[in-house]
């Protein structure tokens, strides 16, 4: 249903890659201290590219358990906290999310990144207001390079707090600056949907599924598309767009939805 919008992390989460630039170490071996330092960091680094790749590999224990050996190297590194940070959340916890994120702004005020996932994961935790401010701050930064995903956040965060009109702002102003941005058309097509503009909504859902996002995301699409299908009575559309998301995601939440929908339609 509608109200499930924006709990889903196919669309909250905007942002966070695993493909990090890595620091260059430079130094140089000609003082013990200078030498400390440096194998220190090759250790820290180690255990932080380890932890990146038990994360690319969904195995975020043993990716936790690896950034924290890097943490007690190197304890105010923060990259580590960021990853970290994305660790705990996908494991649920929270706390431990928003604790890294802000150390890692504490130690490194302009890290952007990090900002913008502090946004998201109070969006993802009701802390509606809050992610409206840390998308505030990377907006009024003019050396943020993707506004639109700040304004996709904002914009979800302004949807769950009732302000229909200031998230439409929010998405459409996203799609100025990229105008490929599948997250900001399933907004609005959400926003379509609950306003009764079933076509426009029909609209921004099919341009969700011509981005070709992935699986989750086009579910979610053609799920949406077959209720307004249900609701226009077109029955034959409906089941056509309920059963291309079982097809891409059986086992998923949109897969299960659309099949409970399609034993309702038999």
């Amino acid at each position: 249903m509608i109200q499930n919008s924006a709990h889903s992390a196919t669309r909250l989460l905007v942002g966070f890659g695993m493909l990090l630039a890595l620091a260059v170490v430079s130094g140089c071996a000609s003082t013990p201290d200078l030498q400390t330092e440096f194998e220190q960091d090759k250790k820290s680094r180690a255990h932080y590219n380890a932890g990146i790749e038990l994360m690319r590999q969904g195995n975020y224990g043993l990716g936790i358990r690896e950034l924290r050996t890097a943490l007690q190297i190197s304890p105010d590194d923060p990259w580590i906290h960021w990853a970290i940070a994305e660790a705990y959340r996908r494991k649920g916890r929270f706390e431990d999310a928003e604790s890294h994120l802000l150390k890692a702004l504490e130690t490194r005020p302009d890290f952007q990144q990090a900002r913008l996932n502090l946004s998201a994961l109070y969006v993802e935790i009701g802390r509606h207001a809050d992610a409206i401010a840390q998308t505030d701050l990377l907006l009024d930064d003019p050396t943020f390079p993707v506004p639109w995903k700040a304004l996709t956040n904002r914009g979800w965060a302004e949807y769950e707090l009732g302000q229909r009109e200031k998230a439409r702002e929010s998405f459409e102003s996203a799609l100025e600056y990229n105008e490929k941005h599948w997250r900001s058309f399933l907004g609005l097509g959400i926003l379509d949907a609950e306003s009764g503009d079933r076509m426009a909504a029909l609209d921004n859902f099919e341009q969700v599924i011509a981005l070709e996002p992935g699986p989750l995301a086009e579910a979610e699409a053609n799920y949406r598309i077959g209720e307004i299908y249900v609701s226009l009575g077109n029955r034959e559309r409906a089941v056509q767009h309920l059963t291309a998301v079982t097809a891409k995601e059986p086992n998923g939440p949109w897969g299960e939805r659309s099949e409970d929908y399609l034993r309702r339609l038999r």
